[in-house]
């Protein structure tokens, strides 16, 4: 299974992988804090068509003049309209939220790997979640108390989470070829599978995941399985997984699951 898998991965994680899929935005930016909030934001509209995905990903760098970090700390999304798509079911006001706690934490560290590390996130076995939860806490007090719908999940115990799971991948993984590993907080070791439908149903046909729902739990189990194989990198094996039976479509699905 091992060396079924590695072959799989390396199908998928090329170079040539990059320019149609949304890892392409934050690997645009060279200032971390770029990189940072265009990983969040991009993988954050990752569901749906990919054709879709990064056409309204264009659309939001456009938004913020290609100037991310400057856009969020001169607070530039308070001139939208809350009722413009972003992209599906995220609007602008959905968008403002999320940005205006994002502007907070970069007003108190210097970048997410900064406020990841001072919460010792990478200390957690489940670093992702305790990122989140403790980001959700920031954005909620920015915005008066206000959780957001439609930003990071508040269903902490059974989100998948996959979208940060695969923001952080695009962040801490460094073999250098998809992936940026521009973070030093948080270790490939303690990354987890970004889970989605695709993957779990995938996962399920090999025998490597029993539990039906795509939720939490689905994750640590699947996730605890490949760290068996590669216990530095599980998170490598998301290349596999997300590759089996997709791979030569023009238009490959983006994960669907949050």
């Amino acid at each position: 299974m091992k060396e079924f898998l590695d072959e799989q991965a390396a199908l998928i994680n090329r170079p040539d992988f990059i320019a149609d899929d949304p890892v392409q935005f934050p690997r645009r930016f060279e200032k971390l804090q770029d990189i940072e909030i265009v990983s969040l934001l991009a993988s954050h509209i990752a569901w749906g068509k990919r054709s879709m995905i990064c056409r309204d990903a264009e659309r939001l760098l456009a938004l913020m003049d290609h100037d991310p970090y400057n856009y969020v700390m001169d607070e530039g999304y308070l001139d939208l309209d809350p009722s413009q798509n972003i992209h599906r079911t995220f609007f602008a006001r959905d968008l403002q939220h999320l940005l205006t706690g994002l502007r907070e934490i970069y007003r108190r560290y210097d970048s997410l790997d900064a406020f990841s590390d001072a919460i010792i996130a990478a200390d957690d076995p489940a670093p992702a979640w305790k990122l989140v939860e403790e980001m959700q806490k920031i954005i909620t007090d920015a915005n008066g108390g206000v959780p957001s719908k439609r930003g990071l999940p508040n269903n902490l115990k059974q989100t998948a989470l996959k979208r940060v799971n695969m923001a952080l991948r695009w962040l801490v993984r460094d073999d250098g070829i998809v992936d940026m590993g521009v973070w030093k907080s948080i270790p490939k070791s303690k990354l987890y599978i970004p889970l989605d439908v695709h993957v779990g149903n995938t996962a399920r046909d090999l025998g490597l995941l029993t539990r039906k729902q795509d939720d939490r739990k689905a994750v640590e189990e699947l996730t605890s399985i490949l760290r068996t194989y590669r216990p530095d990198d599980p998170a490598y094996y998301d290349y596999a997984l997300f590759g089996i039976g997709i791979t030569g479509k023009e238009d490959r699905p983006m994960r669907v699951n949050v």
